[in-house]
């Protein structure tokens, strides 16, 4: 958490709800919990990045 307050909700196995964003009837959309990681997780793509610009934990230390 950057620049901001924690919301106090625990990410955690049991910790589900229907979240605001966006609103949904959907049994399986939540805001919270680990579920919400895979709702709103985006897949990016780092193809031909220098080692410089990339975050730390995606490095490639064999093309130094």
């Amino acid at each position: 958490m950057a620049n901001g307050f924690r919301t106090g909700v625990e990410v955690s196995d049991t910790m589900v709800h229907g979240g605001p964003y966006p609103g949904s009837t959907n049994f399986g959309a939540t805001s919270v919990g680990t579920l919400s990681i895979r709702r709103f997780l985006r897949p990016l793509c780092y193809k031909n990045i220098p080692n410089g610009v990339l975050p730390g934990d995606i490095i490639d230390e064999s093309n130094t």
